[in-house]
């Protein structure tokens, strides 16, 4: 044997020491290595989640015209398919279902609009007084809270309110109908284009998916449609059931500003869980101060007797499982989508969070093996 010859037996010897055997785990491949690679997958999804966020809020007057324009084209598409399906022209049955909608939505925000700004001060200082009835009242109730803490908290709102900042919001009224009527106009054409051609831009973007998820993403789309257009149409029913039933309640009790009252209640519907509640403690204080305690806790009764109807009754039937949400989820993007869009962001957030549980569902396959036996999620809507 030459000495080169051994030279290479050595070093061939020496690299298998040294190559790992496959039952050896390399770095990332132990536990720790794994728990490695997982959060450093988790720090990026968080800062691509964090990123999008931030360009959405940016994008503001883009963002929210488009979601407002989804979730009524997936209110009112079933019409334009039926309308397609009696041998209306594709243009004919959007255009009328677009004006149709557009005429309704104007009819609906003008009412509301005069209802509220004809007695607005008045119904400011009914509130008020009504407020200070039970800020009163909870002075002389033997709770753990002082009439000095109260008045600091009184006193504190009342800072803000005649504070500068509040003073440049106030004067920023002009730019704030600015953004409005441009969001308005841009909401219009992006619904009437969704209406139009929403199958073809849908199928647009499926072209940009690998073929093995295509059949998923177009199930997913399928679902997220259906559930935004019956959350939509769902939640308008009950809302408006909520305003009939309270404002019927207020007028029967000759409390006076019933019809902004009932309003009130009906855009408070649209915010689930919270919204109606808050309108109907609004009423229940201007009854206090108009009609009386008596009233007053007969008002708090027809919201209490209202909200179990509606957790009961009305949306198992109306909206049976379209928003499969735990209370709990649904508190916490309320939460969310108010802090970073204000009321707007959590009129839309719970139907984002419901398009995007079904999306979740759909490209795991959560519930397709599900046993028929074993009960689905609680939904919980209002």
């Amino acid at each position: 044997m030459t000495l080169t010859t051994r030279r290479r037996q050595l070093l061939e010897a020496h690299q298998s020491r040294r190559r790992p055997t496959p039952s050896d785990p390399g770095l990332w491949s132990d536990g720790l290595g794994r728990t490695a690679t997982r959060s450093a997958q988790i720090l990026l999804t968080l800062a691509l989640v964090t990123v999008s966020v931030y360009v959405m809020l940016q994008l503001q007057l883009v963002v929210i015209p488009l979601l407002i324009a989804l979730i009524l084209a997936a209110a009112v598409s079933p019409l334009v398919r039926k309308l397609r399906d009696w041998g209306w022209p594709s243009t004919l049955a959007t255009s009328a279902t677009f004006f149709g909608l557009l005429v309704v939505l104007g009819g609906i925000i003008t009412g509301i609009v005069f209802a509220v700004r004809s007695e607005s001060e008045e119904l400011v200082q009914q509130a008020t007084g009504g407020f200070k009835q039970l800020q009163t009242f909870m002075a002389d109730f033997p709770l753990p809270v002082s009439q000095a803490q109260i008045d600091e908290a009184v006193a504190g709102i009342g800072e803000f309110l005649t504070s500068s900042a509040a003073r440049r919001s106030a004067l920023s009224g002009l730019s704030t109908a600015t953004e409005v009527i441009t969001g308005a106009v841009l909401m219009a054409v992006v619904l009437f284009y969704f209406l139009k051609d929403g199958d073809r831009i849908w199928s647009f973007l499926l072209r940009w998916v690998p073929a093995r998820r295509r059949g998923k993403m177009e199930l997913a789309g399928a679902k997220a449609v259906d559930v935004l257009g019956n959350y939509v149409r769902g939640t308008a029913i009950v809302a408006a059931v909520d305003a009939v039933v309270i404002g019927l309640a207020l007028f029967i009790l000759q409390v006076p500003l019933a019809l902004p009252l009932a309003v009130l209640i009906f855009i408070g519907g649209f915010i689930p869980i919270v919204g109606a509640t808050v309108a109907g403690v609004l009423a229940a204080l201007v009854a206090l101060v108009a009609n009386g305690p008596v009233a007053a806790l007969v008002v708090i009764g027809v919201v209490i007797l209202v909200n179990q109807l509606e957790g009961n009754l009305l949306q198992p039937v109306v909206m049976g499982r379209s928003v499969s949400l735990h209370s709990l989820v649904i508190l916490l993007a309320l939460a969310a989508g108010t802090i970073l869009g204000g009321i707007i962001g959590g009129i839309l957030a719970v139907p984002i969070a419901a398009v995007g549980w079904v999306v979740i569902r759909v490209m795991s396959g959560y519930g397709e093996d599900r046993p028929a036996s074993e009960p689905a999620e609680q939904t919980a809507t209002g």
